[in-house]
């Protein structure tokens, strides 16, 4: 068997590879008792005295390096910096790893530079540490990034995806599909039909307005695989099954559109700028109108509750109900 691009792009057929190859040949996990790689969450913990330092990390291979919204360092600073926030962790630095295809212009990777650290300052995350590479011309296709990211939370305090509790609701904090329908419509050309913008942000101010208010059980960032393997994975780990309700989450029409256009499902799309969560009923609404002031949040949405069982359902407009499953891969490849 041989490695294909399926194996990068979320879903089933990622998650087998981890689970089969990698898992299998790796014996320490964790440290210190921390969160570790078993758990599969968006991050790792590390129990220091009072505290626990969460760790990230995350490669980038995006094509095409600049899209609408955003570029590759947009992007690899803010995936790097959610996956830190949505434990529950406040970030406070990311490293920076490059290669570098021979004949690279100079000015393009100045602007990506410069994307990553407005990026950072957005939410006060320094760039502390970092390498470069460069690989010949026929060896690489332009640029590869990878950061890893640091934060820090409470001893204890860390928010799983795996902690979701029959009651809650299911919060979105804004539209679906953006970034991945958004990438999808550049490269087939239809930019000059559609404003459509990846939604790349990094989304520390949502979380951090929600812990706040208190009552979060689970989150995520919904990236490859979008919802759809986002809310089946927070589910499957926690046991228990979630009812969403179509006519509640929010897609843009211009995504629905694209979305049209292609026949791809805008749930089962990267985003690269939400968090969905689990919270408990009575802090739901309190919960919303907080990621509502959050300039990433005014669009956010109850989309569902936790429920008995182990499917993720959706109700759709008519009334009926259909199941929704993680997709066997993003259907838009090398989105982040």
């Amino acid at each position: 068997m041989k490695i294909g691009m399926s194996h990068g792009a979320g879903g089933e057929v990622m998650g087998n590879l981890i689970s089969e190859t990698i898992l299998k040949n790796i014996s320490k996990k964790s440290v210190n008792g921390g969160i570790g790689l078993n758990a599969l969450d968006d991050g790792a913990t590390i129990p220091l005295g009072d505290i626990e330092i969460v760790v990230t990390t995350d490669g980038h291979t995006i094509n095409p390096l600049f899209f609408p919204g955003g570029n590759i360092g947009r992007i690899s600073a803010a995936g790097t910096i959610n996956d830190i926030a949505v434990m529950g962790a406040k970030p406070l630095a990311i490293t920076n790893g490059m290669i570098i295809k021979e004949g690279f212009d100079i000015d393009d990777l100045d602007v990506i530079i410069k994307s990553m650290n407005e990026t950072c300052e957005e939410v006060d995350v320094g760039v502390i540490a970092g390498d470069t590479k460069v690989m010949e011309q026929d060896k690489l296709d332009g640029l590869v990034m990878v950061t890893s990211g640091l934060g820090i939370v409470q001893k204890g305090k860390a928010i799983r995806d795996s902690s979701l509790e029959v009651g809650d609701k299911i919060i979105i904090s804004g539209s679906v599909g953006d970034h991945g329908m958004s990438l999808m419509a550049f490269r087939k050309g239809f930019e000059f039909e559609t404003d459509l913008k990846s939604d790349v942000a990094p989304v520390w101010g949502v979380v951090s307005r929600s812990l706040d208010v208190g009552g979060v059980t689970a989150m995520k960032d919904p990236t490859r695989g979008g919802l759809a393997n986002a809310i089946n994975e927070m589910a499957k780990k926690s046991d228990v099954g979630v009812m969403l309700h179509d006519d509640l989450i929010p897609v843009k029409e211009e995504v629905k559109a694209v979305s049209d256009m292609l026949g791809i499902d805008p749930y089962d799309v990267a985003n690269e700028g939400k968090v969905v969560m689990g919270v408990k009923s009575e802090s739901a609404n309190d919960v919303l109108k907080a990621i509502r002031k959050d300039r990433y949040g005014h669009d956010a949405e109850i989309i569902g509750e936790v429920v008995e069982g182990s499917r993720v359902l959706v109700e759709t407009p008519v009334g009926g109900t259909r199941i929704l499953e993680s997709p066997i891969a993003d259907p838009v490849p090398r989105v982040c």
